[in-house]
């Protein structure tokens, strides 16, 4: 599914991008209730993801919100058919 977003999200900002800008945004592992809230309720998950990570820690929704804030910003108005990814530097 998050593939067929990705490609939907090109055809978006090649179809409208005349209007529009369309992009999407790919956040890493989140501490909040998604899959019974795994990655914030379980220390040994949420230790072993925040190691995976380049700023050692798992995110938190504070952090996606205002990264959406700023794409949506007429600062980043030559921004669209992107990927964002949102994960602290997961896996690099």
């Amino acid at each position: 599914m998050k593939g067929a977003v990705e490609v939907f999200t090109r055809y978006l900002a090649k179809e409208y991008g005349h209007k529009i800008t369309a992009n999407t945004v790919a956040p890493g592992a989140i501490a909040t209730d998604f899959s019974g809230g795994m990655v914030r309720d379980n220390p040994e998950i949420n230790k072993q993801v925040a190691s995976a990570t380049a700023m050692g820690r798992v995110g938190v929704p504070e952090d996606i919100g205002p990264m959406i804030a700023a794409l949506l910003g007429d600062e980043n108005r030559w921004v669209t058919g992107q990927r964002i990814e949102v994960s602290g530097g997961m896996l690099l």
